[in-house]
């Protein structure tokens, strides 16, 4: 099956020779599933040819805001309707979940409480799910078609489903310890308040469960109907 990642943004250059760049994050993430991957370099406006080049496709993160004025922005709002509208799948990471929604009719907006960094705990239909996240956008209202599976007290819309087109989620199963400490180093201090930082490092070395969320999307790529009727009655 072929899954086109369209590349929000880049990983630290100080980062991306060692960990890698966002795009083989995921190919790593998902690994073994039986995709094979195709990368587009959407923040330097290299869009896809069309919506239908591929069967599934996966947004990535990216520093940038989804309400600022980038020129991919609209083009990028552009193909998500379009594939939405074709029912060719969508999957969005951390910013990929934000502009999904913004492009569907939601909401995102910076979030008064601040940022969100390192290992955080997920109610994923009462399974917890701790994943590390970096952020400070959130979703805020929710598109027509917008489905919760997970949040927690920081993050009401911390993963949606819509229907059986789309999976999102807020946090990052592709970011493991080492980069999270990277993104500490090169983009962290300064940005992010210190004790947020300090609270980071202190969970590192604690369990992720990333594989549950690469066995969620690939549920959801392989058998999109099925992933939907699960989320319906609340076990996915």
């Amino acid at each position: 099956m072929r899954i086109g990642i369209l590349k929000c943004g880049q990983s630290p250059e100080e980062l991306r020779g060692e960990l890698g760049d966002y795009d083989t994050m995921f190919e790593r993430l998902l690994a073994g599933r039986g995709f094979d991957f195709a990368s587009y370099h959407v923040e330097a406006m290299q869009f896809p040819p069309d919506v239908r080049a591929a069967q599934g496709w996966l947004l990535t993160g990216s520093r940038h805001g989804v309400y600022e004025q980038h020129p991919f922005i609209a083009p990028l709002e552009e193909f998500i309707r379009a594939a939405y509208a074709q029912h060719v799948l969508l999957v969005g990471i951390c910013f990929g979940h934000q502009i999904i929604a913004q492009a569907l009719g939601g909401t995102v907006t910076k979030h008064p409480r601040g940022w969100a960094v390192g290992a955080h705990d997920y109610d994923f239909g009462g399974e917890k799910i701790t994943l590390n996240a970096w952020h400070q956008d959130q979703v805020v209202a929710l598109p027509q078609d917008a489905q919760v599976v997970a949040r927690n007290e920081f993050c009401d819309n911390a993963a949606l489903a819509y229907e059986d087109r789309a999976f999102t989620v807020q946090a990052h199963p592709e970011f493991d310890d080492a980069f999270v400490q990277g993104l500490i180093d090169h983009r962290g201090r300064g940005a992010v308040p210190e004790p947020l930082l300090k609270q980071a490092r202190d969970r590192m070395g604690g369990p992720r469960q990333s594989q549950g969320i690469a066995d969620r999307i690939e549920a959801f790529f392989k058998a999109p109907r099925a992933f939907s009727a699960e989320i319906r009655q609340g076990v996915a």
